[in-house]
């Protein structure tokens, strides 16, 4: 798009969801719109502020506006990196796009990033940097900016949003009420639509919170039942289809259902990895896809998610090693102990929190456990953001950011966005409105985590909206596909793939797998036929 009065051009992926109250401050700054879309409000928001119009935007984005003023290309990538921005940089060109096949024509032959692999075979860590699996493509991370000089050809890639300057002090006694309003504003916001929008429900906390709030701001605009889809589990011990259903009921939803089979997986493992474009952790990705696929077929193009709860209140027992040692600290032993039989009582075994204070925060240890277990692969060294992660497991706030920036939001934030993308349906996420995320962040961990209790906040300020038996479920789940049916049957698929891979023999020995292929664990089994897939699928060589 080009704006007429100005000499700019813009390509934009994502939404800007506060467009409106941007519209009326521009227009009052002498500024008149010819569209009602949020695209020419940014590029007036970029004419009135220059790079600062960032700091204004509540949304996702993705962007390079051309600026012939001073031949420059501003390109920017929304605060956490719901929209992916993909890049090249050689001598002689500069290319970017939304999707890493559009690049690919440009470098050639694909050549495997090592490091990157290595990584993802040890642990399935993905996008925990601004390389892709594809050596010479980039991609810019969250929060960043880039200036290129379209005459010399020169970047600078800087940095405009850091978690760790904009954390917020909070009121312990203004919590509960305030996560509620915040939460409800940025779900009230997202669905600014003019086609039908709808939800993930997995029947957990994060999914029902946001289920229930949409559901009544809804209805007050609608004639229509809001829509949610549950993509159901053949594996019981991880089935949500009750939860789910239970919130469907109490907010009067259109609940819809998929329940992929077997053959579903079989048939789709290589598109998954078409649309994923690079290796990832396993199947239940498939029961995201599907939940897409029902959302288009019935005309939902717009789904809200619950994706980043866990990331900003908490949701990982991994935080219990810094919440402990926190108590030991304030409390002495007597406050340790006590806070170590509340997380028993609220479901974590002792042995799990045993790991959570030793393991996890030994890098050391977890390198060796890796070395033992993966002997057959020819580098299994921890990856550097795991060691980074380790040595910040008691401190919860640099744990979290490191979660929300590097070790765990982006690869999930990935997986969604192609999924979705997959059927033109655009996903909106109320837990990552950054009002939402530095709120949270910037309350205390005993809030956060309470009496051993994830999440304690969004648990209180729902009281009133959620039934107890969501509000105080112990497990968590998320569309978890039935990895154990699926993985065991399909292991002799598998194995095959793996054992014909030229690509893997870079990485694994290949004769001291062949042995142990069907004695590993799942997950590694999956990474191994992953890495195959992927390799064959690209044409992928080994550097």
């Amino acid at each position: 798009m080009r704006d007429r009065r100005y000499p700019i051009w813009i390509t934009y992926n994502g939404e800007i969801y506060n467009y409106l109250e941007l519209r009326g401050e521009l227009q009052r700054l002498g500024f008149a719109f010819e569209t009602g879309s949020d695209t020419e409000v940014l590029l007036a928001a970029y004419v009135c502020w220059g790079e600062k119009c960032l700091d204004r935007f509540n949304g996702m984005w993705s962007f390079a506006i051309f600026d012939e003023r001073d031949n420059t290309l501003f390109c920017a990538r929304d605060r956490f990196g719901v929209k992916p921005f993909y890049y090249l940089d050689t001598d002689s060109e500069f290319a970017f796009g939304s999707e890493i096949r559009q690049l690919l024509p440009l470098i050639g032959r694909p050549i495997a990033d090592d490091d990157l692999v290595n990584d993802f075979l040890v642990c399935g860590l993905t996008d925990h940097t601004s390389r892709t699996f594809f050596k010479g493509i980039d991609k810019l991370l969250p929060g960043h900016l880039m200036r290129v000089d379209v005459a010399t050809g020169r970047l600078r890639v800087e940095r405009y949003y850091s978690l760790a300057t904009r954390i917020v002090d909070v009121r312990r006694d203004e919590v509960a009420g305030a996560v509620r309003d915040l939460l409800d504003d940025a779900t009230k916001l997202r669905l600014r639509s003019d086609v039908r929008v709808g939800t993930c429900l997995s029947g957990g906390l994060d999914s029902s919170s946001v289920a229930t709030l949409a559901a009544r701001h809804y209805a007050l605009g609608s004639n229509e039942a809001f829509f949610a889809i549950t993509a159901v589990s053949q594996q019981a011990s991880n089935n949500e289809m009750n939860y789910a259903a239970e919130i469907a009921t109490k907010s009067k939803l259109s609940w819809l259902c998929t329940e992929p089979t077997y053959e579903d997986f079989a048939s789709t493992a290589a598109k998954l990895l078409e649309v994923q474009e690079e290796p990832f952790g396993g199947p239940s990705i498939m029961m995201q896809y599907q939940v897409m696929q029902t959302a288009r077929a019935n005309g939902v193009i717009v789904l809200l998610d619950g994706q980043g709860g866990d990331e900003t209140l908490l949701g990982y027992r991994r935080y219990y090693a810094a919440w402990l040692l926190e108590y030991l600290r304030r409390d002495g032993i007597r406050g340790f102990c006590s806070g170590f039989a509340d997380a028993v009582k609220a479901g974590t075994s002792i042995g799990w929190l045993t790991i959570y204070l030793l393991g996890v925060s030994s890098a050391g240890i977890r390198e060796a456990f890796y070395r033992w277990q993966y002997r057959f692969l020819k580098k299994p060294q921890l990856p550097q953001a795991l060691r980074r992660f380790a040595r910040h497991t008691r401190d919860a706030l640099a744990m979290q950011i490191l979660e929300i920036t590097e070790s765990n939001l982006p690869m999930l934030l990935r997986f969604e966005d192609k999924n979705s993308m997959r059927f033109g349906v655009e996903t909106r996420l109320p837990f990552l409105d950054y009002r939402f995320v530095e709120f949270a962040l910037g309350l205390p961990l005993r809030v956060k985590l309470h009496r051993g209790w994830t999440k304690w906040p969004l648990r209180e300020a729902m009281r009133d909206e959620l039934p107890t038996t969501i509000r105080w479920r112990k497990d968590k789940i998320g569309f978890a596909a039935p990895d154990q049916l699926w993985l065991t049957r399909h292991s002799p698929v598998m194995y095959a793939k793996v054992m014909d891979s030229r690509l893997l023999t870079r990485y694994v020995n290949m004769k001291a797998l062949k042995g142990r292929f069907h004695r590993l664990d799942l997950g590694m089994r999956w990474r191994l036929y992953c890495v195959a897939l992927w390799g064959e699928h690209f044409e992928v060589e080994a550097s």
